[in-house]
């Protein structure tokens, strides 16, 4: 069994990056199941999905430190899904950008930094993956440049590149399609 946590804030594209999982791993000849939250995706709110992949799964839901990969589009949830998903020498992979909380925008509370990231990955033994494209024009794609870094690094295993291409070819089309594939390929170079 191999449990994928993923969590960002609402309009970051977590239900999009988890259904390219869910299918990549499909093409794979996986059986996998998945969960998600959307009640506060439109208002900004955390956005969360759980995947297990193997057999005898009854539950898509991750108990809480036995997660393999966490997966998170925002740094502060980053934090939130490494303290609560992670297992020992698991993965982190994260997309940095910072939307910041509440309590931080009343000053009641501190940015999530780079370094406190990082001391908590050196805690738990976790590897630890920050993604930051600074050519990105557009943060919808975020997501995409994600799931080519999780499809380079093989965090997920014996799911290969033309699997995550071919779901995202399930998931797209148009214009959208070429841009998304395109930023995929351009990973890769």
């Amino acid at each position: 069994m191999f449990n994928i946590y993923l969590s960002g804030v609402g309009g970051q594209g977590i239900g999009l990056l988890s259904e390219i999982l869910i299918r990549a791993c499909d093409y794979a000849g996986y059986k996998v199941y998945g969960v998600d939250t959307h009640g506060l995706a439109q208002r900004g709110g955390v956005v969360e999905s759980h995947l297990k992949i193997g057999e005898d799964i009854y539950s898509p839901l991750i108990k809480k430190n036995d997660a393999d990969l966490i997966i998170s589009l925002e740094r502060t949830e980053a934090l939130r899904g490494l303290i609560n998903y992670s297992k020992k020498d698991s993965k982190l992979i994260f997309y940095d950008a910072n939307w910041q909380p509440l309590f931080v925008r009343m000053g009641k509370d501190t940015e999530v930094s780079l370094d406190l990231l990082s001391n908590e990955c050196k805690k738990r033994n976790v590897s630890c993956y920050r993604i930051f494209l600074d050519t990105l024009n557009d943060p919808k794609m975020q997501n995409i440049v994600v799931v080519a870094n999780i499809a380079k690094k093989s965090l997920i295993p014996k799911v290969e590149i033309v699997h995550y291409e071919n779901a995202i070819k399930d998931l797209l089309s148009g214009v959208n399609l070429e841009r998304n594939l395109k930023l995929f390929s351009e990973m890769f170079i």
